[in-house]
């Protein structure tokens, strides 16, 4: 597992999801609680941009069709998705965000983007 940097611990507020990439990796990074969590960007439902949402029900809610998932886990808490999203392991220091990456696991992104390139 390497820790990539991903942001500056300022630039996600509490209550807050945005939009940050390391490499060819995409990730909605979220504060709940003081916590900061690291989440796939896009919703399995219909791959809408979970950065675009806001945190509901202890989850990062989906902006295009009410889909909320839970975001220790990424297990869905509230239909229509019925798929998790990955979840990824966040470390905080020196007042920067780092979120885990495993090397052997390729970068997600929308199920179109992924198709086109098959």
């Amino acid at each position: 597992m390497e820790f990539k940097r991903v942001a500056r611990s300022g630039q996600v507020p509490e209550g807050i999801v945005r939009r940050f990439y390391a490499g060819d990796y995409e990730f909605a990074i979220s504060r709940l609680d003081g916590k900061a969590y690291a989440t796939s960007n896009y919703c399995s439902h219909l791959d809408c941009l979970l950065s675009s949402g806001k945190l509901v029900q202890d989850g990062i809610g989906c902006s295009c069709h009410g889909s909320a998932f839970d975001l220790a886990t990424g297990e869905p808490i509230c239909p229509p998705a019925t798929e998790p999203i990955r979840t990824y392991p966040v470390e905080e220091r020196g007042g920067e965000i780092f979120v885990g990456i495993d090397p052997a696991e390729p970068p997600e992104g929308p199920r179109r983007r992924r198709l086109r390139q098959a």
